[in-house]
């Protein structure tokens, strides 16, 4: 596997990590700040957490599935991930004012989940391909 494979890799392990922690922080944090309201005063209980995520997820999704693309040649999984940063993104500008608390948890998790498939998916193929016995 070539230096170029291994940093693919690498970005999608941490793209899909950093999906998970937004579908984690989303669900969770309610929960948290009924037991522990002082969270709601930290970073995880701003809205400005789901921006910084983003600043995360992007670049790492964007390098990730473009450098996986062009080596499996599947597009339409670069397709799916950008749907998700789409939803992602729509959920941090738009979601709690527009949708309400509920339609923005809604579209950060299928967003998560969007990109994550799609890293998944890409690791998976980028890794067949990689392989030559």
């Amino acid at each position: 596997m070539n230096e170029i494979s291994r940093y693919s890799l690498l970005l999608d392990k941490c793209a899909v990590t950093a999906s998970a922690l937004c579908a984690v922080h989303c669900l969770c944090l309610p929960l948290l700040l009924g037991v522990f309201p002082a969270l709601g005063a930290t970073l995880l209980g701003e809205e400005t957490f789901h921006i910084m995520m983003l600043w995360v997820v992007i670049p790492f999704s964007l390098v990730a599935l473009t450098m996986g693309c062009r080596k499996h040649k599947n597009w339409l999984i670069a397709l799916q991930g950008v749907a998700g940063l789409i939803l992602l993104i729509l959920a941090a500008a738009f979601g709690h004012h527009v949708l309400g608390e509920t339609g923005e948890r809604i579209l950060t998790l299928c967003g998560a989940a969007l990109i994550a498939a799609g890293h998944l998916q890409n690791f998976a193929l980028c890794r067949r391909v990689a392989c030559y016995h």
